[in-house]
């Protein structure tokens, strides 16, 4: 047995020299204490260690930790597994900062098929011009502040959906019915991004809106066949506008050009009238100085090319005036004296 002695058991039990009864039962209430406590030490470490493991967390990407001690925030830890003091000491929130979430306003999506679901009590609103619209409002936002989100208020998503709604029915109220389905959209929905930011900054809710759309503003349903008759030839008007503006920025280049073209066309054609007149000039005076060298000659010339202008290609003969000596009666000019135009030119 375990508990037995080294002695009492060489000596094979009672006899003479061996334990007694009394020494026998210290011994084994001495080692039955010993081997009780190492085992009450064992059993004690196990819990001990499992709540020192309780510690250990993981931080994801895209996530940040917020330790607190005793309800205090004291840090905030990175992507990462991560250690803290166990509980009741310290504990750790985990928010998903890259995680863009959603909130609908005026209408509800159902998860498994994916229909969309009009909510009157949110989507009916009175406009500037006290007009009933039916609205919905898609926004989408992020965490940017993991302290605010969780400690600032009490449910920073339900603060986001409540502003949402505030924020749309301020701005849709502050204009009409018109501006608001037409040219004003994209207007309206960038002040319901703007003011709803300020409401969630305001209530310090930790929250960043990223996106606000409207996705339906409709007059309501009795109506809507003569509001969207409306929205249509306001449509209609602008593409006949944008068509007309189109035009014009075609058509004024061209005529621009044209009359460019048209003005180098004429000082094209005056720098050639100078030169033609110049040229016509010169010529004149060349002509002036040959008739004063020789008037005779000159004028006989003159005479002949004249009359070969005037009938051009035909058989001519010149006669001198009756009663002038001349030694030639006639003059063929087929066979003597013969004007050419060869190219325009004249030889």
């Amino acid at each position: 047995m375990p508990w037995q002695d080294d002695d009492f058991s060489r000596s094979g039990g009672q006899g003479y020299g061996g334990p007694s009864m009394e020494e026998m039962a210290i011994k084994v209430q001495e080692k039955i204490s010993r081997w009780g406590g190492k085992f009450f030490l064992i059993l004690l470490a196990i819990p001990i260690g499992i709540w020192l493991a309780s510690g250990t967390y993981m931080v994801g990407p895209g996530e940040e930790g917020v330790v607190r001690q005793f309800g205090k925030e004291v840090d905030r830890t990175p992507p990462g597994l991560r250690y803290r003091l166990p509980w009741p000491i310290q504990t750790h929130d985990v928010v998903h900062l890259a995680k863009v979430r959603r909130a609908e306003i005026g209408f509800r999506t159902d998860p498994y098929t994916g229909k969309v679901k009009s909510e009157p009590r949110e989507a009916l609103m009175l406009t500037g011009d006290e007009n009933i619209v039916d609205a919905q409002l898609f926004v989408q936002y992020i965490v940017k502040d993991p302290s605010q989100f969780l400690f600032r208020v009490r449910n920073a998503e339900a603060v986001l959906k409540t502003s949402a709604e505030v924020a749309l029915r301020s701005v849709v109220g502050r204009n009409t019915i018109d501006f608001t389905m037409t040219e004003g959209r994209v207007t309206v929905q960038d002040e319901i991004k703007k003011y709803l930011q300020t409401l969630l900054d305001e209530y310090e809710t930790g929250l960043m809106v990223t996106e606000a759309r409207l996705l339906v503003v409709d007059p309501p349903e009795e109506v809507k066949d003569a509001f969207h008759d409306v929205v249509r030839a306001w449509e209609d008007r602008e593409r006949l506008m944008r068509e007309a503006e189109g035009y014009r920025e075609d058509l004024i280049p061209k005529a621009k050009g044209e009359a460019v073209q048209m003005v180098r066309t004429a000082e094209a054609y005056k720098e050639q009238r100078i030169i033609r007149a110049q040229g016509d000039a010169g010529k004149f005076l060349d002509v002036l100085k040959a008739y004063r060298k020789g008037k005779e000659v000159t004028r006989e010339r003159l005479y002949l090319e004249t009359m070969d202008k005037i009938l051009p290609g035909k058989e001519k003969y010149i006669l001198p005036p009756e009663g002038k000596n001349s030694v030639l009666k006639l003059l063929p000019l087929k066979e003597g004296i013969v004007i050419k135009e060869k190219e325009g030119k004249k030889e």
